[in-house]
């Protein structure tokens, strides 16, 4: 039998029983068809990524969840793996080269790549071993990247599969344009942050007369773009200027009037500005109306050349100028302040820029149908249900999904252009001559979406498009957990693509956590400063530590707070179940022998109730997906029950001269101490290995031992109840002599009145511990002096304890002359405001009605010591 430490050191324990772990295989999943599989998934970390505290709780939870069924007997697969994350690397490479004076440009795109592959090779196992640090048991075996050569594939077959269903083409429309990235981004990747601005007011002259049309715009810049304006057709204001143009100021070209819906007549004058090459419900307009597509803006929000005196000026600089010059000409009516949300880059936060461009985009409404249709038949729920609202609001009002991004890191867009005879050629292979007439061709320059790729990981991870026996035995997957931030991104595209390409949902639960946000409740941020590394608190306190901290108090889809405090109180948790091992290993003798002994004590009996109970609410607590519930429950049980109770009572029977009685103590130690490892494992792997494996007649390891099942022959509920009695009867004598300030060492008799005397009988020896007596008695009806004899009630018993003896009688009357002299005061204090009719009437129902629950409470308190100063005589 292995000795533990004094001390619990996790630097000591963790690494190494990690590396066990991935030496013997045991996180790896095997095809058993004796078993039924259960899958997760990891959400790719990123491998420009450093772990951070979203990524603790994401990991911690899935591996709580794979952990558990691994011990349920399910063939448990977690499939690790990382995403290529264009945007983010690209930028990392690119600053990168910015300090040795290197550009794109000047290394080509062969070059470069092959310095984005080293520089993936160089950090992009990072976060993984990070991951290891917090006791992920992930298939390492079955780790994939997004640009694998099995991914890649999957992402070239699905790519060409909708080119030729005619759900890809490619075509000019509205994208959202990020001029620091250089490249499109989708809506989902727009983040709108509230920004203060202005309306300028600006006035169309009229052609052909001395009338002017007034318009307003928080954008004045995009002015020089401007192909018509607009009005409703019913709109009886402007009914004489259908048909008439107006003069665009400061250009001084005629544009025409149209006439349009889209025009809400309510809003400002009634009339707006069409730009339709820099807003997206613009360019429908002029679609319908066929304008033209002026563009003003360059990729890096630059005006075009053809701005004429604003050419070459930032969007900024140039909306100054032309302000001034709309100013000076007489156009400038009126400048408003105005709030108003403004998209951003979700990747570096710049203004993005609504712009017109050549892209390929996938069609949304044919693939979206059936991804709303899988989540309301209940094939694929939300945990918390309350989650598919934003879902379906994102899936029901979708626009077609810009999938092209202008990057080199990804994968490229499987498109081939001939020259020569304009033919466009979609391939899953490569191309180098034209399909049609023989000719050379060219590859398109830009990569896909990264999430165009990620919508498929959760069956391209497992061979997909090959039938892979993997793809048979483990999809679909059963819980994605993820944020309640990438519904839209991930989850979404997710339930399109495994819809639509294997005909099954890719999983059946979307189980949502919230942010961890600092003590404060704020969101952690880099411009806030404070972040907290996670990697720094496992160094600090364990990874078990941070763990236990990240799922104690958390409910789906809520945030939750991360102090200090949190994770010192996780620390001293696992401090107090070591010691609580160390002593009960510490009094196991060589040739002791796991089991449970044939009689048991009422104390026995509760204590293995309590766990049966544990082990039927925990379970059913996971089975939910109340991870924090069922954390806190074990956590409970472990200090409250086990360390503060049980040990304390079987030392009765440890220090007795009864060797049988010792035995079935140290038997009951064990068994209860295994079982709640068991429970605990999950939450809290390193350490309850450490012990379990230090126990007589462990296995090798606790995570592959079986969960524990409920019962129903450990049920003893009418031990329990009794045991129950005389534990509420130790702490109410408990605190009473606190109160009084008795020492623990003075000891008087204890007198029990009761109608069911059994428990209490049966107790006795539980009494005379830990309340403190020296004999215990028992009377169905006490009929003694109540004079110096202090009384604690209980639900079940009422017990008399002479007090004279232990107290100074003169101290104890002063004490409460003071404690009834400040009660009385607080009494006529709510009295007068209770017999005051202005309050009584004017507060609102609940404050009064508190007030007399207080003014009631307080009476009954001061009626106690009044009791107890005369029971001093």
């Amino acid at each position: 039998m292995k000795e533990l430490e004094k001390i619990y050191d996790p630097s000591s324990v963790e690494d190494k029983h990690y590396k066990k772990w991935v030496d013997a295989g045991y996180f790896h999943a095997e095809r058993d068809p004796d078993k039924r599989p259960y899958t997760i998934v990891m959400p790719p970390p990123n491998i420009t990524g450093q772990l951070h505290m979203g990524h603790a709780m994401d990991e911690t939870w899935q591996d709580i969840l794979i952990r558990y069924k691994r011990m349920q007997g399910y063939a448990a697969l977690w499939v690790p793996g990382t995403d290529h994350a264009s945007i983010a690397t690209e930028a990392k490479i690119v600053a990168k080269m910015k300090e040795e004076g290197l550009t794109k440009q000047d290394l080509g795109r062969d070059r470069f790549l092959e310095r984005a592959w080293d520089w993936k090779k160089q950090y992009g196992g990072r976060i993984v071993e990070q991951l290891k640090k917090l006791g992920c048991s992930c298939d390492w075996q079955r780790e994939r990247f997004t640009m694998d050569e099995g991914c890649s594939k999957a992402v070239l077959k699905v790519f060409k599969k909708l080119y030729d269903d005619g759900l890809i083409y490619r075509g000019e429309r509205i994208i959202n344009w990020c001029p620091h990235c250089k490249t499109s981004i989708s809506d989902a990747e727009v983040e709108y942050e509230e920004q203060d601005g202005f309306f300028w007011h600006l006035k169309y002259p009229v052609a052909g007369g001395d009338e002017f049309v007034e318009l307003a715009t928080t954008r004045p810049e995009t002015m020089l773009g401007d192909t018509a304006i607009a009005v409703h057709p019913d709109d009886e204001r402007y009914t004489h200027l259908h048909g008439k143009k107006v003069i665009l100021p400061l250009v001084g070209k005629e544009i025409p009037v149209v006439c349009d819906t889209y025009v809400d007549r309510e809003f400002g004058t009634g009339v707006v500005k069409i730009t339709p090459a820099h807003d997206p419900n613009d360019f429908e307009v002029g679609v319908r109306h066929g304008l033209p597509v002026v563009k003003v803006l360059t990729d890096d929000a630059h005006m075009t050349q053809d701005c004429g005196k604003y050419a070459g000026m930032d969007r900024y600089e140039a909306r100054k100028a032309i302000v001034a010059d709309l100013e000076a000409g007489g156009y400038l009516a009126s400048i408003e302040p105005h709030k108003h949300n403004v998209g951003t880059c979700y990747r570096c936060g710049t203004t993005v820029e609504p712009m017109v461009s050549k892209q390929w985009f996938v069609k949304m409404v044919p693939l979206a149908g059936p991804a709303i249709e899988a989540v309301r038949d209940g094939r694929i729920r939300f945990v918390p249900e309350r989650f598919d609202k934003p879902y379906y609001n994102w899936m029901e009002n979708t626009r077609d999904w810009c999938i092209s991004r202008q990057l080199w890191w990804g994968h490229r867009i499987p498109a081939y252009y001939c020259d020569d005879c304009g033919e466009i050629s979609v391939s899953a292979t490569p191309l180098t001559v034209c399909p049609k007439c023989g000719k050379p061709v060219r590859q398109d320059e830009d990569t896909l979406d990264t999430w165009f790729s990620s919508a498929l990981w959760p069956f391209s991870t497992l061979g997909w498009p090959e039938e892979t026996e993997d793809l048979k035995y483990f999809y679909p997957t059963n819980t994605l957990v993820t944020g309640y931030d990438i519904i839209t991104f991930w989850v979404s595209r997710m339930i399109f693509s495994g819809l639509t390409y294997t005909d099954k949902a890719p999983f059946d639960t979307v189980l949502i956590h919230g942010l961890v946000r600092d003590a404060q409740g704020r969101k952690m941020s880099k411009s806030l400063g404070n972040g907290i590394d996670p990697l720094e608190i496992i160094d600090q306190y364990g990874a078990d530590a941070l763990r236990l901290t990240l799922v104690v108090g958390s409910t789906p889809g809520n945030d939750m707070r991360f102090s200090d405090e949190k994770v010192k109180a996780s620390r001293n948790f696992a401090n107090k179940l070591w010691n609580a091992a160390r002593f009960v290993m510490m009094n196991l003798p060589e040739d002791f022998r796991p089991g449970l002994p044939a009689s048991l004590t009422m104390a026995d009996k509760w204590v293995l109730s309590q766990l049966n109970t544990l082990v039927k609410n925990v379970t059913e607590n996971l089975d939910k997906f109340e991870l924090g519930l069922a954390a806190q429950k074990v956590q409970d049980f472990i200090w409250d029950v086990y360390c503060d109770w049980y040990i304390e009572i079987a030392k009765l029977r440890l220090n007795s001269e009864d060797a049988a009685e010792a035995d079935s103590a140290r038997q009951i130690l064990v068994s209860v101490l295994v079982q709640a490892l068991k429970l605990l494992h999950p939450f809290m792997p390193f350490i309850t290995e450490e012990i379990y494996t230090a126990l007589p007649g462990a296995s090798e390891t606790l995570m592959l031992e079986k969960w524990p099942g409920y019962e129903p022959q450990m049920n003893y509920a009418e031990e329990e109840a009794g045991f129950e009695k005389v534990m509420d009867l130790i702490k109410a004598v408990r605190t009473l002599r606190a109160d009084m300030g008795v020492h623990p060492a003075k000891r008087t008799s204890l007198i029990i009145e009761t109608a069911d005397k059994t428990p209490f009988e049966d107790g006795a020896a539980y009494l005379a511990k830990f309340a403190f007596a020296n004999e215990v008695s028992f009377t169905e009806k006490y009929t003694g002096d109540t004079k110096g004899v202090a009384q604690v009630v209980t639900h079940a018993a009422r017990a008399f304890i002479p007090m004279m003896e232990l107290i100074d009688r003169e101290k104890e009357q002063a004490r409460l002359a003071k404690e009834k002299a400040q009660c009385e005061k607080e009494i006529a204090s709510m009295a007068a405001k209770l017999s005051n009719e202005g309050f009584v009437n004017k507060a609102p129902a609940h404050i009064v009605e508190d007030m007399r629950q207080k003014h009631a409470a307080a009476a009954e308190k001061l009626a106690k010591i009044e009791e107890s100063i005369r029971n001093l005589g």
